[in-house]
């Protein structure tokens, strides 16, 4: 048990932790990047309101089937992303998740050790058999990172997403409870 107190939502680099109204205008700034909307998300990359991104930050609770993290820096405790755990799928085990880093912590593995660490979270706190995601073709980091942690392709949607004037494919990965436990 001792282990599990040590290092319940704590990486290599990072940790993982409810964010706070402190934190507000640092993951807005992040949310805001450009690779951040071109990367995060399918939608159109139109940039949000101030108010938008405030609406999702108020409605970030405990008390749902949704689990989102901020991501900090280990030593200075700044927030340079977040990650979360959504669609939880009781009936079949399954869940995906999500991450998001700022532009400026990109390249130095820290999204590497928040997806581990999410998913240590993951598979020792929920009762889910799969964690699924899915990654744009051409965000090939995203792809080694998913692949370090252990996720294996499982597929692609073909010409799925539209961005920089033509059509890309969505690579979807899954990691089972089993891949995990063997390693």
């Amino acid at each position: 048990m001792e282990h599990y107190l040590k290092t319940f939502l704590t990486g290599q680099s990072i940790t993982l932790q409810q964010m706070t109204a402190t934190d507000l205008e640092a993951f807005i700034a992040i949310e805001s990047e450009i690779t951040s909307l071109l990367l995060a998300n399918d939608e159109i990359p139109f940039p949000q309101t101030i108010e938008d991104h405030t609406a999702f930050f108020n409605s970030i609770s405990g008390k749902k089937e949704e689990y989102f993290f901020g991501i900090y820096e280990k030593t200075s405790h700044q927030l340079i992303g977040s990650c979360g755990v959504y669609a939880v799928n009781w009936q079949n085990s399954t869940c995906s998740v999500g991450i998001s880093i700022g532009k400026e912590w990109h390249g130095k593995g820290y999204g590497t050790d928040a997806m581990k660490t999410l998913i240590d979270f993951i598979f020792q706190y929920i009762a889910v058999q799969k964690i699924k995601l899915q990654v744009f073709s051409f965000n090939p980091a995203a792809i080694r990172s998913y692949e370090k942690c252990g996720f294996t392709k499982e597929g692609i949607l073909r010409q799925e997403i539209f961005r920089f004037g033509t059509f890309h494919d969505v690579v979807l990965f899954g990691l089972l409870r089993s891949e995990w436990e063997r390693k």
